[in-house]
């Protein structure tokens, strides 16, 4: 008797448990939502800056109702932008850029005479970039990054791109740190996408080089066709146009103060640079399998230096090709 009743008690006491659930998760879902911490956030702060614009505008509608009047005063707030309402300056709206470093976790990228990962110094770049993309904006249009990796672990080739386009980007710059087989190469380069293949040899040899990423991290390249076929499937050229002109307003920055490898842009076929939608450029900091260069990717006013070129080159694109407008605005 004791044993046909055990799993009736069984039965009852997970019924039980599951009703707590429930009811705690109807609890949690009406009281109101905590600030995030920094691990929920992840230095997403994207999300912080919509969610600081919602509890504003929550705070205002609360503190300060609308007094009635028989002629209502305007209120005086920024101009909500459409797609019919642009002004000479452009939108007047978030810019996103999507910062892509490369390689990380299994994946350690180039590895310099010193031991230097590329993995750990692209990641050190885009954390520096990031913080003046955050404090910048272009003709009264806040920017905000969103980094495809924000630590040490792996993510697919075809999945920085599915992140970018996730949170409607409006540039990709994967960064990253050259190598040759030799320590005589130095000089730092700017990619964008080709659709034949790359401008020169070794374009071609880097771009094979950077394209192997997914099998390092174990990931089936065959079975994963999305990106390959991604410019099959679409027109890209508008995409490469913009993409070259960023390219050139990056690669003039940089070689204001550091050596090229290259005096022009150079084209190949990067997997990490097939959002159509979205201008992308391939930034190769310098060689980290040069001495030289590596200890200079290792100081802290080097990297300070290469991130104020960059932002310098994000400045001039959106200069000469202010953002166009979203349904969405802020």
């Amino acid at each position: 008797y004791a044993e046909e009743k055990t799993p009736q008690a069984s039965s009852a006491q997970l019924d039980d448990e599951i009703a707590r659930l429930l009811a705690q998760q109807k609890q949690n879902a009406a009281a109101p939502r905590p600030p995030p911490s920094a691990a929920e956030r992840q230095g997403d702060l994207l999300s912080d800056f919509l969610r600081e614009k919602d509890r504003q505008s929550a705070q205002q509608g609360s503190t300060n109702p609308p007094a009635v009047r028989k002629t209502p005063e305007p209120v005086p707030e920024a101009p909500r932008v459409t797609q019919s309402s642009k002004n000479s300056k452009g939108a007047q709206r978030l810019i996103i850029i999507a910062l892509d470093p490369g390689h990380g976790g299994e994946d350690p990228g180039a590895i310099g005479p010193a031991g230097t990962r590329e993995k750990d110094i692209v990641l050190q770049i885009a954390r520096r970039l990031e913080a003046r993309i955050n404090a910048t904006s272009v003709n009264g249009n806040p920017m905000r990054a969103y980094l495809t990796r924000d630590a040490d672990y792996f993510v697919p080739l075809g999945k920085r791109v599915e992140k970018a386009r996730g949170v409607g980007a409006d540039l990709f710059i994967s960064i990253h740190a050259d190598a040759f087989t030799t320590p005589a190469a130095r000089g730092a380069s700017v990619f964008a996408l080709s659709e034949r293949g790359g401008s020169s040899a070794a374009a071609r040899w880097l771009a094979g080089t950077q394209n192997q990423a997914d099998a390092i991290g174990g990931l089936n390249i065959k079975a994963d066709k999305s990106v390959q076929n991604i410019l099959a499937d679409m027109s890209v050229s508008a995409q490469i146009r913009d993409s070259l002109k960023l390219g050139h307003h990056m690669l003039g920055a940089i070689g204001s103060f550091a050596k090229l490898h290259k005096p022009k842009v150079e084209q190949a076929s990067f997997a990490v640079l097939k959002a159509p939608e979205i201008p992308s450029v391939l930034v190769e900091t310098a060689f980290i399998s040069n001495p030289e260069e590596e200890q200079s990717l290792r100081s802290d006013q080097y990297q300070e230096r290469l991130a104020d070129g960059l932002m310098r080159g994000i400045n001039q694109y959106f200069s000469a090709n202010p953002p166009q407008s979203r349904e969405k605005t802020v």
